[in-house]
């Protein structure tokens, strides 16, 4: 049976102002934590026994999703003290998992529609080490690429260059063997990315690449943000295509306008005439008469004055604002 571990423990620094109080794999989007998109994920994939890797602002995830019973997962949270980056998280984690099977590890800053379960397939038919998934970019010069070989193994991991030699770049989900993480030095602060994945392929260790060009996005700052939440309301993963998403208990003025793919949390109230477009609009959120919300992110509790105009910022509970950076 194969395990997860769960990389929810990065301080989302890309992300502040929204992460000041909420860790970023728990922002809300299209009305779920990002985590909680990955556990159903995983779940699709029929894995039901799933470790956090958490670290900053921890005790935000417990309340939330509890043991994994109301989602038929067996959870368990593994919390680092100081941060050890994805290599030793994952090597931290691991100590709570059940057994010697196959693990699948997910950064927590990612939105992906691959098949897992055929990632998997992938990984045991091949008898790999490890597998990650990789996707294909237009442009890699943003990202370090991964090539491969005419069997599919990778090559080299490669940083950031002008002139990339291949398009295929790391998309965030891996397969291990469970004896390969033995490999990753206990108690230490080490990357996976920049360490590990290169020694393994210069030790001859059985890294292979699982291309699958589904949707997928780095949720890493607040505008990717924004657009991952519409993408995900318009059904990107396969959901139902919606102009807008509601929670429980919303209330909508008959001539407001909640449009362009905009998020509400629960007991949201969108009163006369205002317009929330392109947006997410998190929990208890009054948007007073005439207002308009524009590609912003709204912090739960937050009161909207009538005829104020956000347009491209975040807007706090204690009234503060502040532009977003360009993606």
């Amino acid at each position: 049976m194969t395990e997860a571990i769960l990389l929810v423990g990065g301080m989302g620094t890309r992300l502040m102002p929204l992460t000041r109080n909420t860790p970023k794999p728990m922002l809300p989007v299209a009305g779920l934590p990002v985590t909680e998109h990955q556990l159903l994920m995983a779940k699709r994939a029929g894995i039901t026994s799933i470790v956090l890797a958490t670290s900053y602002l921890s005790e935000i995830f417990i309340p939330y999703f509890g043991d994994g019973s109301r989602w038929g997962i067996d959870l368990r949270y593994a919390v680092e003290e100081q941060p050890l980056g994805t290599g030793g998280a994952i090597r931290n984690a691991a100590e709570l998992l059940h057994g010697d099977s196959t693990v699948a590890i997910f950064n927590g800053d990612v939105l992906t529609g691959h098949d897992l379960a055929k990632q998997i397939d992938f990984h045991t038919s091949h008898r790999a080490e490890v597998t990650l998934h990789l996707t294909r970019v237009t442009d890699a010069r943003a990202y370090g690429c991964v090539p491969l070989d005419a069997d599919g193994r990778v090559t080299d991991f490669l940083e950031k260059m002008e002139n990339p030699i291949t398009n295929t770049i790391n998309a965030g989900c891996y397969v291990f063997e469970r004896e390969v993480i033995d490999f990753i030095p206990a108690r230490t602060v080490v990357s996976i990315e920049r360490e590990i994945f290169p020694k393994l392929v210069a030790e001859g260790k059985n890294i292979f690449g699982f291309v699958d060009d589904s949707y997928w996005l780095d949720i890493g700052t607040p505008s990717a943000l924004l657009q991952g939440s519409r993408d995900l309301v318009a059904g990107a993963l396969g959901g139902q295509k919606s102009e807008f998403f509601a929670g429980r208990g919303c209330s909508i003025a008959p001539d407001a306008k909640v449009i362009a793919g905009s998020s509400l949390g629960a007991h949201v109230k969108v009163e006369n005439g205002a317009i929330v477009q392109g947006s997410i609009v998190c929990d208890d959120v009054k948007v007073g008469q005439r207002s308009e919300i524009i590609n912003s992110f709204i912090a739960p509790g937050t009161f909207i004055a009538p005829e104020s105009k956000i347009v491209d910022s975040y807007c706090a509970k204690d009234g503060t604002f502040s532009l977003l950076t360009p993606k």
